[in-house]
């Protein structure tokens, strides 16, 4: 099932961010030379600190990625999963 489009999606919040689910990038030259291709990003939905909340405009799936993995909270805590 494929979901909607999020309301809070906007292209002028992207993130070039290859999709877990459809990888629509995998065979873009531009994409494996790390360059921001002008076809393969997502939805920059939201954040929560260095954790982005995303969505494949292919796809639609909707993911979470956290972009300092291992980094401890501010102020001590356990680092974000």
């Amino acid at each position: 099932m494929r979901l909607p489009i999020d309301p809070q999606a906007d292209i002028a919040r992207r993130a070039w961010v290859a999709c877990p689910v459809c990888d629509d990038a995998r065979h873009c030259a531009t994409c494996a030379d790390r360059r921001n291709c002008g076809e393969h990003w997502s939805y920059l939905i939201s954040n929560n600190g260095p954790v982005v909340h995303l969505q494949c405009p292919q796809c639609t799936h909707m993911w979470s990625l956290n972009t300092r993995p291992g980094i401890p909270r501010p102020g001590g805590g356990t680092p974000y999963s």
